[in-house]
C-alpha cells in the first residue's frame, strides 16, 4: 500500500526524477521522466542508466557522493535544470543517487520576454521623461496616473499633486479635456484652458487609449501659449526689420583683388566696429553707397534703421523738413500732428547722407548740432528732441576745396571726416575690371533668368582698354547691353556681344538703329531705364531686318512668340 502511494505521489509531480541503486541501476522513473525523455518507465526501469541517458552524471555522483545543484545540460531537444544527490544509509554508505530535473526552455523564453518588456518599458519612460512637450496621461476613471517633468515645469504641479487624483486636479480654468475624452472615445484638438497655481494659458491636444479595442484612459499634450505668443512677437519683430532693413549689401558684395582697395576694406571693416562718422570720397559710379550698406551691416545697429538721404535729390527747404521732421501748422500743408524727421527714424540705426558737399549754409548747421549734441529740433518747433544716429556721409566733390571757397562749413568737414575712406576709381584698379564683370553677370543672371559662365579673352581685352569714366556703374550698364546683344542659350560673352565703345558719343541710336553704347547713357539713370531703352532699340532693330516677320524675330531674338508680343505691347513698338 505504501509502494503505490508512493507511486501516484512521484507521477503526480510536476518535476521528473530518476533514482538508481549503487550500481547504477534505474529503480524510480516517474511520468514527469518520460515525458521529458521519451522513455517510457517498463523500458528505463531495472536498466544501467547510462543506457537510458547517455550524458546522465548520477553515476559521478555515486562515485563522488557529492552533491551537483541546479546543473544546466541539454536533454534531447530542450535544456533542464537538475539536482542531482547521493542517497546514503544510516551509517553513511552510499546506496544510491537520485536526480530531480525540470524544462527550462519555457522559462527561459518568459525571462527574455521579460527582459525586453523591461527594456522597451525603459525607453519610453526615458522618452516620456525627456520629450520638451508636457504630457499627462489619466485611467478610464479620468484618474492622474502619469506626468512628465515638462509638464511640472509648465504647470508648477508635480506627480504627488496629480496621480491618482482627478483630471481636474491642475485645471485654474476651463472644462477637464480628458473627461471629454473619456465621454466621447474621440481626439480633442487645441482646447484653450488655464492650468497649475500660476494659471498659465495652455493649448491642450488629447487622444484617447485604447487596448484591445477598449478605452483604457486619455493622454494630453499640453502646450505653453505664452511661449508660442513669445515666437510670434519675435516673428513680427523678425519681419519688421526685415521690411525696415535697407541696407542690402555687406562687404563680401565689395569684389576687389586691387591692393589698396583691400586696404580701404579693412579699414572700413574697423570702422564698422565703432560709432565714429565716417565720410566716403570718390567719384560717382565708385561703390560709395556699397561701403555705407556693408558698414552698418557689420557694425553694432544692423538690426535697427538704415536709413539713406540724397541730399542732391531734395530742394532745400524740403531736405530740412525731410531730415529734421516738422511740427504741425509749421508751414502751409504741414501734416495735422506733425511728422518724424529721418534722424528720428534713424535713431539706434545709421543715416547714410549721399552728395552731402549739396547742402546749404543752414542745413549744415543743424547736421553740426546733431553730430555735437546728439539732437534735433523739428521745424517750427522749440523742444530738443534726443537722437541715437550714427551718420556716413558721401561725396563726389572734393570738400577741402568747397571748404576754402567757404561753401562747406570747416567744423562740420572735420566731424564728418573722423574716418576718411577714398575710394579709387575703376581706372586706377583695372585688374578688378573682369571680377567684377563676372559679380555683375551673376547677378544678371538671377535676374533675367540666364545661364552666362564667362567672358572670352578678346572680350576682356576691349574692357581693359576703356578708361570707365561712369566708374562701375558704367561697367553695369555695359555688360547688361552686352547681355541683350547674346542669344537666350550662349554662355560665354563674346567680344561680337559688346556694344561699340568707338561711338560712345553720339549718346543715340544711329539711323540703322545701333544700341547705346557704354559712355553715350546718361550715368545718372537707373540700371533698369537704360536696360529698357536699349532692348527696345535693339528689338526694333531685329523687327526691321526681318521684314517685321515675328516667327523669324522671336527666333533670332532667342525669345518665344508670346513673350516678343508682350514687349511688342510693353514698348508699344509700331509694326508697320
Amino acid at each position: 500500500m505504501l509502494d503505490r502511494e508512493l507511486e501516484v505521489i512521484l507521477n503526480s509531480t510536476h518535476d521528473a526524477m530518476i533514482a538508481v541503486d549503487k550500481n547504477g541501476t534505474i529503480t524510480i522513473f516517474n511520468r514527469a521522466a518520460e515525458k521529458l525523455t521519451g522513455v517510457k518507465s517498463e523500458d528505463a526501469l531495472g536498466k544501467p542508466v547510462l543506457e537510458v541517458i547517455e550524458n546522465s552524471r548520477l553515476p559521478n555522483v555515486l562515485e563522488t557522493g557529492v552533491a551537483e545543484l541546479n546543473r544546466e545540460q541539454p536533454l534531447r531537444n530542450t535544456r533542464i535544470i537538475t539536482n542531482r544527490m547521493p542517497v546514503r544509509d544510516e551509517q553513511g554508505n552510499i546506496i544510491g543517487a537520485v536526480a530531480v530535473f525540470r524544462d527550462i526552455s519555457e522559462i527561459q523564453q518568459l525571462a527574455e520576454q521579460v527582459t525586453n518588456l523591461k527594456e522597451i518599458q525603459s525607453m519610453l519612460e526615458a522618452i516620456f521623461n525627456s520629450t520638451q512637450d508636457a504630457i499627462s496621461v489619466v485611467d478610464q476613471h479620468g484618474m492622474g496616473v502619469m506626468v512628465n517633468p515638462a509638464y511640472t515645469r509648465l504647470t508648477g504641479l508635480s506627480g504627488k499633486d496629480v496621480i491618482g487624483k482627478p483630471a481636474t486636479v491642475d485645471i485654474a480654468e476651463g472644462e477637464s479635456i480628458h473627461f471629454k475624452v473619456l465621454e466621447t472615445g474621440k481626439p480633442v484638438k487645441g482646447a484653450r484652458l488655464k492650468v497649475g497655481p500660476s494659471r498659465k494659458e495652455v493649448i491642450v491636444d488629447a487622444a484617447p487609449i485604447v487596448v484591445d479595442g477598449e478605452l483604457r484612459g486619455s493622454v494630453g499634450v499640453i502646450h505653453d501659449i505664452s511661449e508660442i505668443k513669445k515666437l510670434t512677437e519675435e516673428l513680427n519683430q523678425a519681419k519688421q526689420i526685415i521690411r525696415k532693413l535697407e541696407a542690402k549689401y555687406t562687404f563680401e558684395d565689395i569684389v576687389s583683388i586691387n591692393p589698396r582697395m583691400q586696404e580701404i576694406i579693412e579699414k572700413a571693416k574697423k570702422a564698422a566696429l565703432t560709432p565714429a562718422t565716417v565720410l566716403l570720397q570718390g567719384e560717382s559710379g565708385t561703390g560709395k553707397e556699397l561701403f555705407a550698406h556693408a558698414i552698418h551691416n557689420a557694425s553694432g545697429r544692423k538690426f535697427n534703421q538704415f536709413v539713406r538721404v540724397n541730399c542732391a535729390a531734395l530742394s532745400e527747404s524740403l531736405l530740412e523738413s525731410e531730415l529734421f521732421g516738422y511740427e504741425e501748422g509749421a508751414f502751409t500743408g504741414a501734416k495735422k500732428g506733425g511728422k518724424k524727421g529721418l534722424f528720428e527714424v534713424a535713431s539706434g540705426g545709421t543715416i547714410f547722407l549721399d552728395e552731402i558737399g549739396e547742402i546749404n549754409s543752414g542745413i549744415q548747421a543743424k547736421l553740426l548740432r546733431v553730430i555735437q549734441e546728439k539732437e534735433i529740433i523739428r521745424v517750427g518747433g522749440t523742444n530738443s528732441i534726443p537722437v541715437d544716429v550714427r551718420i556716413i556721409s558721401a561725396t563726389n566733390i572734393d570738400l577741402e576745396e568747397a571748404m576754402q571757397q567757404g561753401k562747406f562749413r570747416e567744423d562740420l568737414y572735420y566731424r564728418l571726416n573722423v574716418i576718411p575712406l577714398k575710394i579709387p576709381p575703376l581706372r586706377e584698379r583695372k585688374e578688378d575690371i573682369y571680377h567684377l564683370a563676372l559679380h555683375i553677370v551673376r547677378k544678371f543672371n538671377q535676374d533675367y533668368g540666364r545661364s552666362i559662365q564667362d567672358i572670352s579673352a578678346e572680350a576682356r581685352e576691349r574692357l581693359l582698354e576703356y578708361d570707365w569714366p561712369g566708374n562701375i556703374r558704367e561697367l553695369e550698364n555695359f555688360i547688361g547691353r552686352a547681355i541683350i546683344n547674346m542669344k537666350f542659350n550662349d554662355t560665354i560673352i563674346l567680344e561680337e556681344h559688346l556694344p561699340r565703345i568707338s561711338e560712345r558719343k553720339t549718346g543715340r541710336p544711329d539711323a540703322e538703329g545701333e544700341i547705346y553704347t557704354p559712355g553715350a547713357v546718361d550715368t545718372s539713370l537707373p540700371l533698369n531705364k537704360v536696360l529698357d531703352d536699349t532692348e527696345r532699340e535693339y528689338i526694333k532693330k531685329v523687327l526691321r531686318e526681318t521684314k517685321y516677320n515675328k516667327t523669324r524675330a522671336a527666333k533670332k531674338l532667342g525669345i518665344s512668340i508670346r513673350n516678343l508680343y508682350y514687349k511688342i505691347e510693353k514698348y508699344k513698338l509700331d509694326m508697320q
